[in-house]
């Protein structure tokens, strides 16, 4: 049964239980980035050996596999696929970013220069679930950017990966695919093997072992952050529907016995009646253990005065998922502070940022969207800064370099500059 609160007994450590710490899970990284530098290829075989029963003579896909991965799709489903690619280029094609030229002052210009990265690495989960629209959501941003390859890396069961996440990547253009999973598949992507190349940064979420070992390799390679289990919260009123709530609210908790569903309303009545519905509709999932265990840990109903108050909370607890299910959600949207991706009104559910609307469902969690943003185009690109100076322009401002150097103890900084002028004056 879901936990319920008033607003003046609920605090952030009831909100935000504290995450143990898995040095275990620290150590056999570690090692097996290690291995994966020492030994390369011959690691990742035995790995694949040991974890998913998979002899690799070629870890590379081919083409035939490609598209006989292609043949066996459902061919509805290859449509809907294409159709949400769509509407995801047509959102991230918005967030491109050019290049920058201004002159602030006489024979001066200043610049930024937009520049793709070269080689991005996508990490696709492949355990008890696969996810195409993982693919669509990392691979198309990258390529909107111009980044001129993008890899992507999965775990191939009895050495056969998953037929719709093939096609996915050949809908967004994925480069090249190898059938290497876990932490041995991010350390491969970091520093490279004799088959799989070195990127530049690796996206794409991954159970426990794939979060560590992207922690471990930062600084090697970007990355895009370290995701924790999915969050949702729900900020509804009196006039909403029990039965969709509670839908919403398990749309999260299906993920993972450690994701977190809220509801914050300020209808008491309609906190009851989400909490039965709740208890209605666990059963009937094909995941209601998971289901179960997420709402009785994690799960939480918190009922305030007024939506205002329940939106001042909200933006404490910095959700990932944060959907307003009340009447004029655009006049709310400007107090809406920190939260990674907002769903407005009655009719936008979470899955459709999952997997159609077009917004990217790669978003910050564990109330880290006070400070991060949902996965982006600028997520793969770089940003250069130019400066050019004319004779007469420098001349002018030389003598202030000089003096604010020599205030910090830099006296060639200042030099630097002056020696130019210097030169001149006496030619």
């Amino acid at each position: 049964m879901i936990k319920q609160y008033t607003y003046k007994e609920i605090t952030m450590e009831k909100i935000l239980s504290p995450t143990e710490e898995k040095n275990d899970i620290a150590n056999v990284v570690s090692q097996i980035i290690s291995e994966v530098r020492q030994k390369g290829d011959k690691a990742l075989g035995e790995y694949s050996q040991r974890f998913d029963g998979a002899a690799l003579d070629k870890m590379e896909v081919t083409l035939e596999e490609i598209q006989s991965a292609y043949d066996e799709c459902d061919r509805g489903f290859i449509s809907i696929l294409e159709e949400a690619a769509e509407h995801i280029r047509g959102y991230h094609q918005n967030q491109k970013r050019s290049d920058m030229v201004y002159t602030p002052r006489e024979g001066v210009i200043l610049g930024q220069k937009i520049t793709p990265l070269e080689r991005v690495g996508l990490y696709v989960p492949g355990g008890t679930a696969n996810y195409p629209s993982t693919v669509l959501m990392n691979a198309i941003p990258a390529k909107i950017a111009g980044v001129k390859e993008v890899i992507m890396v999965s775990p191939a069961k009895g050495g056969k990966m998953n037929a719709d996440v093939l096609v996915a990547a050949k809908i967004a253009g994925i480069d090249r695919i190898y059938k290497v999973g876990g932490a041995q598949a991010i350390a491969a992507l970091a520093y490279g093997t004799e088959t799989i190349p070195r990127v530049d940064k690796i996206v794409g979420p991954g159970n426990a072992f794939v979060a560590e070992a992207k922690k471990q390799v930062f600084g090697k390679v970007s990355i895009d952050m370290i995701a924790g289990p999915s969050e949702i919260l729900v900020i509804a009123d009196g006039k909403s529907d029990a039965s969709i709530v509670a839908a919403d609210m398990l749309s999260q908790a299906e993920h993972d016995v450690m994701a977190r569903a809220i509801l914050i309303t300020d209808s008491k009545e309609l906190a009851h009646e989400v909490s039965n519905s709740l208890e209605q509709q666990i059963p009937f999932l094909p995941r209601k253990d998971i289901a179960r265990k997420s709402i009785d840990d994690n799960g939480k109903i918190i009922l305030t005065e007024n939506i205002h108050q329940a939106i001042k909370l909200s933006n404490e607890i910095a959700p990932e998922h944060l959907e307003l299910c009340i009447d004029n959600p655009f006049d709310y949207l400007a107090d809406i502070r920190h939260a990674g991706s907002i769903f407005l009104g009655r009719y936008a559910p979470e899955a459709l940022g999952d997997y159609f609307a077009g917004t990217n469902h790669t978003l910050p969690t564990a109330g880290s969207a006070r400070f991060a943003s949902p996965l982006s185009v600028d997520d793969f690109i770089k940003k250069s800064s130019f400066t050019y100076y004319t004779k007469d322009a420098l001349a002018k401002e030389a003598d202030k370099i000089n003096i604010f150097a020599q205030r910090e103890g830099l006296f060639a900084h200042g030099k630097s500059a002056t020696i130019r002028i210097e030169k001149e004056r006496k030619e």
